[in-house]
């Protein structure tokens, strides 16, 4: 039978951090991301105009400065252990996440299957931003809706990794769940629960939800 493992990544596979937050710390623009933060936060700006603003705010970035951010950030350990494993099995791998996809891309280079992200215009950034391309929560459903169709699976053939709040609308669509360092709000609906550093333990724990 196939699979589907959908992994979020900014606090489940990226640990502690944010693919924006490493970004900003080596452009120098922690100060403005953080105030952008406490916008969204307070929900006085929503998914799409947070990231207008940061294509305003990194007209700047590069490829190597991507590269670099993406190479020095902490990540659990055992993700291509995780994703040669699921092929192996003739199982399928994704990672949606809200995030850039100029960042989340390279995760492909690990053995994912497929990475949905956030469409950004070339760097640096010359173009205009599409709104439409940016992720919201529910979008991670959609997605998910997508793959899944494509794959010819059940609902129950699904299982999802998260962490936080922009992960609940997925939680709540899929019965097989796996908080992942997760805050309150996630760990109370999700069906394992998981804290740690090794993504092949949580992974473990997943494929007791199924066996």
């Amino acid at each position: 039978m196939g699979h589907l493992h959908i992994f979020d990544m900014d606090g489940t596979l990226l640990t502690g951090t944010t693919a924006n937050l490493e970004i900003a710390r080596h452009l120098g623009t922690l100060p403005e991301l953080h105030e952008l933060e406490a916008r969204f936060t307070t929900d006085t700006l929503d998914t799409r105009g947070f990231s207008t603003e940061i294509h305003r705010l990194w007209r700047d970035l590069t490829p190597d400065i991507v590269a670099t951010a993406y190479t020095t950030a902490t990540w659990l350990t055992g993700i291509t252990d995780v994703c040669a494993d699921i092929r192996a099995r003739g199982e399928h791998s994704a990672v949606i996440t809200m995030s850039p996809d100029f960042f989340a891309r390279h995760l492909l280079d690990l053995g994912f299957d497929d990475v949905i992200a956030s469409r950004f215009p070339p760097m640096p950034f010359t173009g205009t931003l599409d709104p439409t391309g940016i992720l919201t929560p529910a979008d991670k459903v959609r997605v998910t809706e997508e793959l899944r169709t494509r794959h010819r699976l059940t609902l129950t053939q699904c299982t999802a990794y998260g962490d936080s709040m922009s992960d609940v609308p997925l939680f709540r669509h899929l019965t097989n769940t796996v908080a992942v360092n997760a805050d309150q709000h996630l760990a109370d609906i999700a069906a394992l629960d998981y804290r740690g550093t090794d993504l092949t333990e949580s992974y473990a724990l997943a494929r007791t939800l199924t066996t």
